[in-house]
């Protein structure tokens, strides 16, 4: 028994020290020559930000307090969630296929391609956006519980990206055209989720198609623990994680189950 704990010791810190070096490469590759680097991901959505108010502001004013202040926040924070989710997934879904070369010389885990595409945003989004909401939340909501629970949807929104990246990833593998057709899932998943609209504005028949959209339920609990200045809504944050671990779950089966085909097609 001592001898197989040891062993899968040892395999979890060789796992983490590979999805480290991918990590960091990706992250080298993808700002080499850029000026702002990782800062990129904060500036996208306050430019975003700016053009949805400046375009939306006062056509929604009034569901947001007559405040042009709440509705860029609560615009700011949907922009980050799918901007994350956008971002994270489509750089997965090409991972295993074009990392295929590397895969056929050295015996490497495979999903740890998907994972550190994933792993790489959540640093950039640590370093970049993340103490923006952190001090939005604190002016709003002058609690530290708050601050806090921030960690839950954001658990949800790399739970959810994760099990999506790794289901992607697996399908390209089998599809090669899947990258055409999943850029017509991110926009249709962009536009049904209340990122710069309201959720009162879309008709009560419509709206439990919306909360089939896990990226809703996560874009909600962040701004009601960010931006409310309320107490974090447990429920809300509970409902979010839940549904974002089953297709974790879901995403990590199905890739299990295909990966011994994945070699024959790399």
């Amino acid at each position: 028994m001592s001898k197989t704990l040891i062993f899968q010791d040892a395999n979890l810190v060789r796992y983490l020290e590979l999805l480290q070096v991918l990590v960091t490469r990706n992250l080298k590759v993808r700002y080499r020559g850029s000026i702002l680097g990782i800062y990129w991901s904060l500036l996208n959505p306050l430019l975003m930000t700016a053009a949805y108010t400046t375009i939306f502001g006062m056509a929604f004013l009034k569901y947001y307090d007559n405040s042009l202040v709440n509705y860029m926040l609560e615009v700011f924070a949907g922009l980050v969630v799918i901007n994350f989710f956008s971002a994270s997934t489509t750089q997965a879904l090409t991972s295993v296929v074009c990392n295929g070369g590397l895969l056929n010389k050295i015996r490497l885990p495979i999903n740890v391609f998907p994972i550190s595409m994933i792993a790489a945003n959540v640093f950039q989004f640590v370093c970049g956006s993340l103490p923006f909401l952190v001090i939005a939340t604190l002016v709003t909501s002058q609690s530290l519980i708050n601050v806090l629970a921030l960690i839950l949807p954001l658990l949800s929104l790399v739970c959810f990206c994760a099990g999506v990246g790794l289901l992607v990833s697996a399908l390209f593998v089998f599809f090669r055209d899947l990258p055409y057709f999943y850029e017509l899932v991110v926009s249709l998943i962009w536009f049904s989720s209340p990122v710069f609209y309201p959720i009162e504005i879309v008709p009560a028949n419509i709206r439990p198609i919306l909360a089939l959209n896990p990226l809703t339920w996560i874009i909600g609990s962040i701004r009601q623990i960010a931006l409310s200045g309320e107490l974090p809504d447990l429920s809300l944050a509970g409902t979010s994680l839940l549904t974002s671990c089953v297709i974790l779950a879901v995403g990590c089966k199905l890739f299990y189950n295909w990966r011994s085909q994945f070699m024959d097609l790399l």
